[in-house]
């Protein structure tokens, strides 16, 4: 179920068609106000020269951050009985980190066993960034885009594979810059054969 942003002033740069994932939705001013009044509590003017389009700067972002384009699967009859992995590397993605709400970001490594349909290869992106656009965690977030590909498609496997920095860690706490978070979400033959199995790893470049 999505729902279109209410009263939203068009963030400079987004793109149209945004709609969010369910929930009542993002009430702009209302986060406007609260920025200003972040603002204030951090010993700062939002009145002042420099800060006083930041709310609404903040809120868009927030809103565009938070809200991700709707897109219907578009699947095809497996007819030439295609049995292979099908892997689609490198997906760059950005989400924000539930707890800090500072963002996380990275690339998706997204592959299935086809049955008897196959997945309009765009759509594999689509699906990581319909779960991405989330106040998210890098493991639900893995989780959510093998367990939709699988109760959509009804494939022979799954396999999803997620690098990423946190800015929580890099840029806060333990200052660990460069330091990547890799996950992984496998099912069916992806998960019970080793051998398919290490195929993917071996193909997304990530160990077992």
């Amino acid at each position: 179920m999505t729902a279109t942003l209410p009263n939203a002033r068009p963030a400079r740069g987004a793109r149209p068609g945004l709609h969010l994932l369910g929930g009542p939705g993002i009430d702009v001013a209302r986060a406007e106000r609260a920025v200003a009044d972040l603002l204030t509590a951090l010993g700062q003017d939002p009145s002042s020269d420099h800060l006083a389009d930041t709310p609404r700067r903040v809120a868009a972002s927030y809103a565009e951050l938070l809200s991700a384009p709707a897109f219907t699967p578009t699947t095809f009859p497996n007819d030439e009985g295609y049995d292979e992995l099908v892997l689609v590397r490198d997906i760059p993605f950005h989400s924000l980190c539930e707890h800090h709400l500072l963002p996380f970001a990275g690339v998706a490594h997204v592959g299935y066993l086809p049955g008897d349909r196959i997945l309009g290869l765009s759509k594999l992106a689509r699906v990581v960034e319909l779960f991405a656009h989330r106040l998210q965690v890098q493991e639900r977030l893995t989780k959510q885009v093998a367990d939709w590909l699988q109760d959509h498609l009804t494939p022979k496997g799954v396999g999803v594979v997620l690098e990423a920095e946190h800015l929580c860690m890099s840029h806060r706490g333990v200052r660990a810059v460069g330091a990547r978070t890799v996950t992984s979400a496998l099912h069916g033959t992806l998960r019970e054969d080793p051998r398919s199995r290490q195929e993917l790893f071996a193909l997304t470049g990530a160990s077992t």
